[in-house]
């Protein structure tokens, strides 16, 4: 079932001018990228230190929640490493041909992101092994008794992985990558920060109150706090002088029912259903997925890892239980 909330942090624009907003918004230098400090600060080490050396820089696989800056940071170390960037995701690599045809337009220190790299199929990943170490390709021509193997030289390339999922990359797959790093959610600090950079490329006039403001419901996610003011400042625009002030966004945010948490109808239903069937006792991810109509793979990767972070939902052994902070949220009463 697919989902559109104004706080989802998945990437999918349509629009082309949308997409064209989105890529401008993105940070191009470890000195415009905001947060992640402990993140800017190992790749810095390990990007002056290939450059030093003359080398590619070893496979990169960054991971966590989405909407947390990985495509951003791939574009950001293709910049500071002064390469080419490449970028595909692993559903689009169907075949290992199709693997084959873009390691072999490859030059020697380009970079290839490959976004949602737990989705490569296993054939593919079989011939990403030998190239990520050895820098080699093996690939078979031919069919039957007259099929034989060839190995081909690859240039030196780096590597950087996306995933939402490291659980779910294989453990071979996993080991070739040199560095590996979780991308954390964001301070409100740093989220106010981003947002008046924001406004500041989308020729905005901003009040520091309204940033603060923006980034108490942005789920601690630059994503959907770009979103966010994008929203407010079509209704600053339409309703208003086009300043974005605390009124103006407080209207918005109301309009858009996105409360002071972040939580847009869709959580709140995923959380009152579990409440009004089962109280405060732990449900299994499938049973969730049938109450609220959603797939279990949806509630995984784009309602938990916030409600997570805010305490609102604990894993047990027996399922998901939600905490007595949701419950107060809510105003729920528990049942006697």
């Amino acid at each position: 079932m697919a989902i559109e909330r104004i706080v989802d942090t998945s990437s999918h624009i349509d629009d082309t001018e949308e997409q064209r907003i989105e890529v401008s918004l993105r940070p191009q230098s470890f000195s415009e990228y905001v947060g992640q400090e402990r993140l800017k600060r190992n790749l810095r080490l390990a990007i002056d230190a290939a450059k030093k050396r003359g080398e590619p820089l070893d496979h990169v696989l960054l991971y966590g929640p989405p909407g947390l800056g990985k495509t951003t940071m791939a574009t950001v170390i293709a910049n500071e490493m002064g390469t080419n960037l490449r970028i595909t995701s692993g559903p689009a690599i169907e075949k290992a041909g199709d693997l084959a045809s873009i390691l072999t337009n490859l030059a020697d220190g380009d970079i290839l992101f490959i976004d949602e790299i737990h989705r490569l199929g296993r054939a593919v990943e079989e011939i990403l092994y030998s190239a990520m170490e050895d820098f080699k390709l093996d690939i078979v021509i031919g069919k039957g008794p007259a099929a034989r193997s060839i190995r081909l030289d690859l240039p030196q390339f780096t590597v950087i992985g996306a995933t939402t999922r490291t659980g779910s990359l294989a453990a071979p797959l996993r080991d070739r990558f040199g560095h590996i790093y979780r991308l954390e959610f964001y301070e409100p600090e740093d989220i106010a920060k981003i947002v008046t950079r924001s406004a500041a490329i989308l020729e905005s006039s901003i009040r520091h109150e309204a940033a603060n403001l923006l980034s108490t419901r942005a789920r601690l996610t630059p994503r959907i706090a770009n979103r966010l003011l994008k929203r407010v400042r079509d209704y600053a625009d339409v309703n208003g002088d086009g300043i974005i002030d605390v009124k103006t966004t407080t209207s918005a945010l109301e309009m858009l029912e996105v409360d002071e948490l972040g939580l847009d109808p869709a959580d709140r239903n995923l959380l009152q259903s579990i409440l009004e069937n089962y109280g405060d006792n732990p449900v299994g991810l499938t049973t969730i997925a049938a109450l609220t109509g959603d797939e279990a793979t949806t509630i995984e990767d784009f309602y938990e890892p916030y409600l997570l972070q805010i305490g609102f939902i604990e894993r047990t052994p027996r399922g998901r239980r939600i905490t007595l902070r949701a419950q107060a949220h809510l105003g729920y009463q528990p049942k006697k």
